[in-house]
């Protein structure tokens, strides 16, 4: 007996654990394991098949499943959490790339009296056929004389409410193509996948949450949909090149807001969105278009141009009058491709591909690369001596004179930046920045630079190095017709290079952010007019001790100029410009604006982080690995050096606690900071370290 009991034991504890198919985003990762044995959080909708009877009536076969394909009870009642469905029917007329819906809805407005929305169905009938399946038969029928050849799509999406149970409201969509006389699939619309959306928005979802990813999206926003309050239209190539743009449309630089609908949910003002690819130019078409994700139209954008899609960036174009036009008066779309071809000769040029080229990422420059390939003389109480190389992108040298700028960045020790001092001639706190022009340069392109400022005396541990330069290329570029000069300004990738000061191994410092991680969002980083695009250099400057202290006297808006100085330190930095609008709806002491070179203001209170929350709402800041690598986010910085922070509650402000106020700003949270604070130092790892009861990637999970 007791054998049998000891195999038991074995088998249960042996038994894999539930949670292991959430990912540590989703709150059932962190729940209690009987209850997520119990609930098996999560929807799967899968669409089996689809049927449109002869008189037009339109019939849906699906299955409705938690993540282990264990079927679920729509009503909640055999199994936890009711599921509420909406049904979307559409097709694509053949030889047409747009969908046209059969499920639509009546909307009144002020513009345009009466008109008709894409939208679910209403009024149809949902039968249970066995345990999780289901069929669904359309109230709306196909019209009369509908193509059966043509391809038709049924869209379902959905939502299952845990909330009962603590957990969270779950949703999901799912998409079906099929040709009503039962031939195969061809045509398709698939020009964006939702992978390309995601890099920015981490889960595209909409109108709360339900409506997820791009193939769902394109079902309703189609040239039918019209907003009656505003006449403007929803169609997705059109809106979402419109919504993109923001603030750098045409019409709203010129003073007209970007409103394109209002409605019972409020007025919708994309004025202030800015591509976040690249702010000051969102010739960035191909974050969206990506030629990598797989979709089977992904070069669609390059050989099929037209004015609803071409217009919706360049709002200031009349197609019908040919103002603003180089190619005069656009009647339809048959001409477009004849000067628009996919991809010219040159950058800049009237082809798509050339036209939409970011400066910055043109292959008419010459290029820049600095290598640092060594440093000598760098220990304690000596000024290092850096060999380097500046080459263009055949690898031919450049010479020194030829460039904007050359500097270098020396800052220690890599345990944490900010409060070494590297002589009574540098006013910057934690670093030192020297230009290099004058270094020397052997013919074969290898140069030297020898720093002014030494390694403290009293230092150990490794220290780094980093290099910044830039210079500027004239390239030809296509501006209405006339082909003129243009000058880039662009910089090198920035370098760093570690070296121990005391004769201890080199630790470089530790990695917190990927900056392939920013990428997937800024297309390539760009700062400080091109000279600084790679965190772990701006970690060097953007250290604990730094402030605006030296720029905000000069700051171009008056009222700045008398705030107390604004904290820059990276850990803060990017969590409050990420954070935007939230910190003042926090409670947030002042709003975050840092004053720059030339007094250059810059206010971050109001930028929205892309990614979506679980009800689909921009702004969400939780998914922590959007940016942060190898759980860092869960290895509290303790005990390295405070952060100064003059406009914060708390100044300084201890390290654990300087990085979480970057999002956390209320006077609540920044007492509760200090309460678990004193000389022995924070607390914080009790509550919040890995595996703790208040572990910082559970009370962040969203789903």
């Amino acid at each position: 007996m007791l054998a049998i009991v000891g195999l038991a034991a074995a088998s249960l504890t042996s038994a894999p654990d539930p949670r292991r198919v959430y990912s540590p985003h989703q709150k059932a990762f962190y729940a209690d394991l009987a209850t997520v044995q119990y609930i098996l959080p999560g929807l799967t909708i899968t669409v089996k098949s689809a049927i449109i009877a002869a008189n037009g009536t339109i019939t849906v076969t699906y299955t409705l499943t938690d993540p282990n394909g264990l079927p679920l009870d729509t009503t909640g009642v055999t199994t936890p959490g009711p599921v509420s469905l909406s049904y979307v029917a559409a097709m694509i007329p053949n030889n047409e790339e747009d969908y046209t819906a059969y499920t639509t809805r009546a909307a009144t407005g002020t513009v345009i009296a009466t008109t008709q929305q894409p939208g679910a169905d209403s009024g149809g009938v949902a039968t249970s056929v066995g345990p999780g399946q289901y069929t669904y038969t359309f109230h709306t029928p196909a019209p009369a004389g509908f193509d059966v050849t043509a391809t038709h799509t049924i869209g379902i999406y959905g939502s299952r409410d845990l909330t009962a149970y603590g957990l969270t409201v779950e949703y999901a969509s799912a998409t079906y193509n099929f040709v009503p006389n039962g031939s195969t699939v061809t045509h398709v619309h698939d020009i964006i996948e939702t992978a390309s959306c995601n890099t920015c928005h981490d889960q595209l979802s909409a109108h709360g949450g339900s409506r997820r990813g791009m193939n769902m999206c394109v079902l309703c926003h189609t040239p039918q949909n019209v907003d009656p309050n505003t006449g403007d239209t929803m169609d997705a190539k059109v809106f979402f090149h419109k919504i993109h743009m923001g603030a750098s449309l045409p019409s709203v630089v010129a003073g007209t807001p970007y409103i394109p609908a209002i409605n019972s949910h409020g007025s919708f003002n994309y004025s202030a969105v800015v591509f976040p690819a690249d702010p000051e130019d969102p010739r960035r078409c191909t974050m969206c278009h990506s030629q990598t994700t797989g979709a089977a139209q992904a070069t669609a954008y390059l050989t099929n141009p037209n004015r609803a899609a071409c217009g919706a960036c360049h709002d200031n174009v009349n197609f019908a009058t040919g103002l603003n036009h180089p190619g005069g008066i656009q009647n339809d779309d048959t001409e477009c491709a004849n000067c628009h071809i996919a991809k010219g000769e040159m950058d800049f040029d009237a082809s798509i591909t050339g036209a939409h080229v970011a400066p910055t990422a043109s292959t008419l420059l010459n290029g820049l690369t600095v290598s640092i390939a060594g440093i000598t003389n760098g220990t304690a109480g000596k000024a290092p001596t850096v060999t380097f190389a500046v080459l263009d992108k055949n690898n031919n040298p450049i010479a020194l004179s030829a460039l904007g700028s050359i500097s270098f960045t020396m800052a220690g020790p890599t345990t944490d930046y900010g409060y070494t001092i590297f002589g009574t001639n540098t006013s910057t706190p934690g670093y030192v920045t020297e230009s290099a022009a004058g270094a020397t340069c052997s013919a074969s392109g290898t140069c030297t630079y020898k720093f002014t400022n030494i390694v403290p005396a009293a230092a150990t541990g490794t220290y780094a190095i980093g290099v910044e330069a830039r210079r500027t290329d004239t390239v030809p570029e296509l501006i209405n017709g006339a082909t003129v000069q243009t000058s880039i300004e662009y910089g090198a990738p920035n370098v760093v290079s570690y070296f121990s000061v005391d004769g201890s191994a080199v630790a470089p410092r530790r990695t917190v952010v990927a900056l392939a991680n920013c990428n997937g969002c800024h297309a390539s980083l760009q700062l400080h007019g091109t000279l600084r695009n790679n965190t772990e250099y701006c970690v060097l400057c953007h250290n604990p001790s730094n402030t605006d202290a030296t720029t905000r006297p000069t700051a171009t808006v008056v009222a700045q100029q008398t705030l107390p100085n604004q904290g820059i330190e990276l850990n803060k930095l990017v969590h409050r410009i990420h954070f935007g609008p939230n910190a003042a709806a926090d409670g947030a002491k002042y709003p975050y604006v840092v004053v720059g070179h030339g007094g250059s203001v810059s206010d971050f209170s109001q930028t929205l982080f892309p990614p979506l929350s679980p009800a689909g709402s921009a702004g969400d800041t939780k998914n922590c690995s959007m940016c942060h690598v190898n759980s860092s986010e869960q290895t509290l910085p303790t005990g390295l050096n405070p952060v100064v922070d003059p406009q914060g509650w708390i100044n300084p402000i201890q390290r654990v606690a300087g990085a979480c106020s970057g999002c956390h700003t209320s006077v609540a949270e920044s007492s509760h900071f200090l309460a678990n604070t004193n000389s022995l130092g924070e607390a914080c790892t009790g509550c919040h370290s890995a595996g703790a009861a208040y572990a910082v990637d559970a009370v962040h999970a969203q789903y």
